[in-house]
């Protein structure tokens, strides 16, 4: 069977975040996920994955000033001292959650700066964020966002980020298949899926184009889901879909599916 974690960054936004642990528990999830946690105290948190018997299954590392237009610092130059505080920070909280996925999003391309010091960068960033994380038995995860939501992002095809992880070969590095950005990207979901799983740590799912529950919009999340199913894909599913209306009132979608 399938497991879901919601996405408490996206889904739950009628409750303070410290509360969404709790409503989401009481929906039935067992896992959750969000970006960025940092704001809160590591160990309060903690007590409500506990009390709701929650499992956390992701999170992001802080992603630099995102109020002024950061989205990740692993391909930045000049950027490295605060790449490495944001790796440490993040896995000082994820030793005390017990998440075992830490997704270090990429950042942005600087047209000042080649594409080749760029990913130069990266592969450097992401071989010192995969051994840190070795030792602690978490996988680092990167992910292609499309040019839509994040015109400058510095990957936005599967192959690219693909391509990255198989080339430094570190088995904790893998690939976040988000759904929703492939199909405004490129399209092919299940050809994807069937060529890269061996690959991929975690996926993540919503409608198109409105980013909603993934029960609407062009693509057929029916098929794709019995398509994981066959693949016999032992990973979460993260829910990163912002809900159309209220979150427990759009949750049919996942109760259908559990029935079948």
């Amino acid at each position: 069977m399938l497991k879901f974690a919601a996405n408490l960054t996206m889904m739950y936004g009628e409750y303070n975040f410290l509360d969404r642990f709790s409503a989401s528990a009481k929906d039935g999830f067992t896992g959750i996920e969000y970006m960025f946690p940092y704001d809160f105290n590591v160990n309060h948190i903690k007590d409500r994955l506990v009390d709701n018997n929650l499992t956390q299954v992701l999170i992001n590392a802080p992603a630099g000033d995102w109020e002024k237009g950061d989205r990740g610092l692993a391909c930045l130059p000049n950027r490295q001292e605060d790449f490495y505080s944001s790796l440490m920070k993040a896995l000082e909280y994820s030793q005390v959650l017990g998440n075992k996925l830490l997704h270090i999003m990429i950042g942005n391309r600087n047209p000042e700066v080649s594409y080749a010091r760029q990913l130069a960068v990266l592969k450097n960033n992401l071989s010192l964020a995969a051994e840190k994380a070795r030792s602690l038995d978490i996988t680092i995860v990167i992910e292609a966002i499309n040019r839509r939501d994040m015109p400058m992002f510095f990957m936005n095809k599967q192959d690219e980020t693909q391509s990255i992880c198989l080339e430094l070969g570190y088995p904790n590095l893998k690939v976040l298949f988000d759904i929703y950005h492939c199909q405004v990207s490129e399209g092919d979901i299940s050809k994807k899926l069937e060529n890269d799983l061996p690959h991929i740590g975690h996926i993540q799912v919503a409608s198109v184009p409105n980013r909603n529950e993934p029960d609407s919009g062009e693509l057929n999340y029916s098929y794709i889901f019995s398509k994981l199913t066959s693949l016999n894909y032992q990973g979460w599913i993260g829910c990163e879909y912002r809900p159309a209306k209220g979150t427990t009132d759009g949750l049919g979608w996942i109760k259908n599916l559990n029935m079948n």
